[in-house]
C-alpha cells in the first residue's frame, strides 16, 4: 500500500481543517463537506513523496471507513498519536501534522491499525486509556472502563466532600466489587490520599492488571487486590473484611449488569475481546447487584453507602426488590442520571442498627 501525498493547496486546506475541526467535532465526519473535500484531496494528490502524519491519518481513516470500523477518524488519530508519543492528535501543534513519518513509525502504525481492522477495541490496540486524570494500562480481556464510570467516581467524591455525610472519614476504607483494570479504586485512592481500598475480581487477568496499574500509579500500598468471586466467595470475603478491616465506609461497583437477552446484541469489539464475565449480569442483569446488596449490611458501618453503576432499567427493579427484602436494612437514597440523561447510578445506604 502506498501512502497519500500532498500538494501545497492540500497542505493549506489541511491546516485550515485542523484548526477548525474542534468546532464541528461533535458531528460525524461524513456529514461535513469540508472534510470530504480534504480527505479526497489527501488521497488523490501524488506530487509529494514523503508521507506525513496527516497523510497517514487520512489514509487509515478511509480504510477504517471502507471496512465499517466504528469511529474511523478517532481510531486513526489515537493510533497515530500513540505511535508518535503525543498525548492526543488534537494536542498537536498545527505544523506537527505535516511532519514526515519515519519507516519505523509507519510500520508501527500499520501493525496497530491492522489490529483495529480486526475490531480490537482501540484501548487494547494502544494498550492504555485515560480515566479521569490517570492513564491506565489496558490488556485484553480485562473490562475497559467507560466514560460513564468516571461519573461514578465523581459522585462518590461529591458525597464524600459533604460535611453532612455521616460516613465522611479521611481515612476511610471501601470495597470495590469487580475491579477490572482498577480504574475505580485507583482513581479514588488518588483523590483520597488517606483512604484504603479492598478490590476484588474473579478474573486472574483483571487482578494482575489492577496490581500493575496500582503499582505504576503508586497507590499499591493502600490497596488490597484479591481474586474473589462475590457469588461464590462471599463468606471468605466477609471473614476477611470483618477480621482485618472492621466495618467499611462505603462500597462501590460497576458490576456485570447486561441482561442475558441483550448480550448477543453487543458490538463486535465487546463480544470478541472483552471478558464476558465482566458484562453478563444474568437473565435480569441483577445477579451480582443482588449479591452486593446482600453482603452490604454485614460489612458497612451505620449509614455506610453503596454506589452502583447499572442498566437504566435497574433503579426501579432494585427498589422493587428491596421492598421484599426488609431484613437487609438498606434504604434506597437516589437515582442519578449519566451525561446522556439515562438513570445510570444508584445510591443506597445502610440504616442505623438499633
Amino acid at each position: 500500500m502506498s501512502l497519500p501525498n500532498f500538494s501545497s493547496k492540500t497542505v493549506m486546506a489541511a491546516l485550515l481543517f485542523h484548526k477548525l475541526r474542534k468546532h464541528f467535532r461533535c458531528l460525524p465526519v461524513r456529514h461535513i463537506q469540508l472534510s470530504k473535500i480534504l480527505w479526497h484531496s489527501c488521497l488523490t494528490d501524488k506530487r509529494v513523496s514523503t508521507p506525513t502524519v496527516l497523510g497517514c491519518m487520512a489514509y487509515w481513516r478511509q480504510i477504517f471507513e471502507e471496512n465499517d470500523i466504528p469511529e474511523p477518524q478517532h481510531s486513526a488519530e489515537y493510533i497515530i498519536a500513540h505511535v508518535l508519543r503525543i498525548k492526543t492528535f488534537q494536542s498537536m501543534r498545527s505544523e506537527q501534522i505535516f511532519w514526515p513519518v519515519s519507516a519505523d513509525q509507519k510500520d508501527r502504525i500499520w501493525q496497530l491499525c491492522k489490529k483495529r481492522l480486526q475490531r480490537m477495541p482501540i484501548q487494547y490496540v494502544i494498550e492504555e486509556w485515560d480515566f479521569r486524570e490517570l492513564t491506565l494500562k489496558m490488556k485484553p480481556p480485562v473490562f475497559i472502563p467507560r466514560p460513564e464510570t468516571e461519573e461514578l467516581v465523581n459522585l462518590v467524591l461529591e458525597e464524600f466532600s459533604q460535611s453532612s455525610y455521616p460516613g465522611k472519614n479521611p481515612t476511610s476504607i471501601f470495597l470495590e466489587v469487580g475491579c477490572g483494570s482498577g480504574a475505580l479504586s485507583i482513581s479514588l485512592l488518588h483523590s483520597l490520599p488517606q483512604s484504603h481500598a479492598v478490590a476484588i475480581d474473579k478474573s486472574v487477568d483483571a487482578i494482575k492488571l489492577s496490581l500493575e496499574n496500582a503499582e505504576r500509579l503508586n497507590v499499591h500500598t493502600r490497596a488490597e487486590i484479591l481474586q474473589l468471586d462475590i457469588l461464590t466467595d462471599a463468606e471468605e470475603l466477609l471473614l476477611l473484611l470483618t477480621q482485618k478491616y472492621g466495618l467499611l465506609d462505603f462500597i462501590i461497583s460497576n458490576p456485570p449488569y447486561v441482561f442475558q437477552e441483550d448480550f448477543i446484541h453487543l458490538a463486535a469489539e465487546i463480544l470478541n475481546y472483552e471478558d464476558h464475565g465482566a458484562l453478563n449480569g444474568g437473565y435480569d442483569g441483577m445477579q451480582v447487584i443482588k449479591a452486593i446488596l446482600c453482603l452490604a449490611p454485614h460489612v458497612l458501618k451505620d449509614y455506610g453507602k453503596i454506589f452502583l453503576e447499572v442498566d437504566p432499567r435497574h433503579p426501579d427493579m432494585i427498589q422493587e426488590w428491596l421492598q421484599v427484602q426488609p431484613s437487609l436494612g438498606l434504604d434506597y437514597i437516589a437515582t442519578i442520571q449519566d451525561f446522556c440523561g439515562k438513570p445510570r447510578f444508584c445510591v443506597l445506604q445502610k440504616s442505623m442498627q438499633m
